[in-house]
């Protein structure tokens, strides 16, 4: 096979066993990008009739993926590398082979048949949401849900069950490495009673959600196409690099980073939806500033040049998303182009009216379209059904029926169909059971990291007045882009904010953002 290469080689160390594994493991990152590429595609530009031939060329790059990270050579190396005295002050040459050992381990676990069928799966179920969803119709979906909760229970049965934990351990450990089922909850347990306890105080102060301050602003109607424009520009001055990235459209928001390079942002877009639009832009261009901001051109394969967890590079969107997007400075810079973007139908508004209607903190049916502080109950209710189901407490069929009896308990809605309740994300389509609570988990590292990052940046917000993201860009890439999976994901917060991964600093932000907007 051909050396592949990208834009530089990887350095060598002089250790024959481990140069020689990175060089294999960037092979197979190369083959993975090709994998994120058709799967993007697929999301984006694929005509429906392709689902068919998509599951099969998925299923089958999964499996050649699969065969090339798990091989034996891979193993020999790995534990002649591991062995090498060479490498023994090296620390980031351990770090990698900390992280390298930790994945082969898993996934040599994994039989190369349930891969694939994994992936045929996933590539199928997706088309099946996208149907499904459109139609509003639940039963489209449910034997393909049905069929991936089947799949991750015998993933989870191949990982390993913890003596002391459950079978939801084994997921969420793909996605939040050493993080529990258990430790979710604890962490969970207050952010909920916190939640609940202040958005009964919210009920009483806007009389049932009847008195919201700017609430007809959200609904400003705008042209779609000027609100892509709109958000590229921001974009572009959050320091998002077009030269190695795009933006395009797609049912569902998301960030894929190929590698070094090329990083694609997807997002949507509605007429009446212009604060939406630049939520969901924002977002995904955290994620996307992450992938751009990796070591990729020096580590592309290997840990290093990888993102330490998803709750960490949720971390990154919802920062964006929230401390800075959703803030007063932000405002005063982002109203007058937004002007220029959208035209005539913003004026009349000023900054403190689109601030106030960016934190209307009110329920509503869809997670991506949440306020900051109702966002965590949908997590919580996805992190609950995903365990029931998994277990077998939940099944696949009444999955609709329990949806909407929790959001009649916890938001006090009326879930009107499928497509506002339970189909409205993607991710069990592609058969992510386990990623949800990594966005909670976001939001609760990025208060963190914010109150961290206010210390050394004393004048970050008259920064973000004039549009200057550069420092708060940079000190993102030094202390979280850089390191890549150098530290595991709840070493490096507390390593960068001294403390212990804590919901306090997010309490105490969204308490002060419900002050100072409604007075609660």
């Amino acid at each position: 096979m051909t050396t592949a290469t990208t834009e530089s080689t990887p350095p060598t160390t002089g250790c024959r066993a481990y140069d020689t594994l990175i060089i294999k493991l960037r092979e197979a990152a190369v083959l993975g990008s090709v994998q994120a590429n058709v799967s993007w595609d697929q999301e984006t530009m694929m005509p429906p009739s392709g689902a068919g031939l998509r599951a099969d060329q998925l299923s089958a790059l999964s499996g050649m993926i699969h065969e090339m990270v798990t091989s034996e050579e891979v193993g020999e190396l790995l534990g002649e590398a591991e062995g090498d005295a060479m490498l023994r002050d090296d620390e980031l040459a351990q770090a990698n082979l900390r992280e390298i050992r930790r994945d082969y381990d898993q996934r040599t676990k994994l039989p190369l048949e349930l891969v694939r069928e994994i992936a045929r799966t996933s590539s199928l179920g997706m088309d099946a949401w996208k149907e499904a969803r459109k139609a509003r119709d639940f039963s489209k979906f449910e034997p393909w849900l049905q069929k991936t909760v089947d799949l991750s229970r015998r993933k989870a049965e191949c990982l390993g069950v913890p003596a002391d934990g459950e079978m939801y351990d084994a997921l969420l450990d793909q996605f939040e490495p050493g993080v529990t089922t258990a430790m979710t909850h604890e962490l969970f347990k207050p952010l909920r009673d916190f939640t609940v306890d202040l958005l009964a105080k919210l009920r009483e102060t806007t009389n049932e959600f009847k008195e919201l301050p700017n609430a007809d602003v959200p609904g400003i109607e705008t042209d779609p196409v000027a609100q892509k424009e709109w958000c590229r520009y921001v974009l572009a001055a959050m320091g998002f690099d077009f030269a190695a990235g795009r933006l395009d459209e797609a049912a569902h928001p998301f960030c894929s980073g190929f590698g070094p390079g090329d990083t694609r942002l997807t997002n949507r877009y509605r007429a009446d939806g212009w604060l939406d639009a630049l939520s969901g832009g924002m977002h995904e261009g955290g994620h996307g500033l992450y992938e751009q901001g990796l070591r990729k051109s020096e580590f592309f394969g290997s840990p290093l040049g990888e993102s330490v967890s998803l709750g960490v590079h949720e971390s990154q969107s919802r920062m964006w998303e929230n401390q800075i997007g959703r803030s007063r400075p932000f405002w005063t810079w982002c109203l007058p182009i937004a002007k220029k973007y959208l035209g005539s139908a913003l004026d009349g508004l000023e900054p403190e009216m689109v601030f106030r209607a960016t934190n209307l903190m009110m329920p509503s049916f869809i997670r991506v379209e949440s306020d900051e502080l109702t966002y965590n109950l949908h997590i919580m209710m996805r992190f609950d059904f995903e365990r029931a189901m998994l277990n077998g407490d939940l099944a696949v069929k009444d999955l609709p029926s329990e949806w909407n009896k929790r959001v009649k308990a916890d938001w006090r809605l009326d879930v009107p169909d499928d497509a506002r309740g339970c189909l409205q994300d993607v991710h069990w389509s592609m058969g992510a059971l386990g990623y949800f609570p990594t966005y909670t988990f976001g939001n609760i590292y990025a208060a963190q990291l914010w109150n961290t990052m206010g210390e050394k940046l004393p004048d970050r917000e008259a920064m973000i007045e004039r549009g200057e993201f550069k420092p708060i860009l940079d000190w993102l890439r030094t202390n979280v882009h850089e390191p890549g999976r150098r530290y595991p994901a709840r070493e490096l917060i507390e390593r960068l904010t001294g403390e212990p991964v804590t919901t306090e600093h997010l309490r105490r932000h969204l308490a002060a953002k419900a002050n100072d907007v409604f007075g609660a």
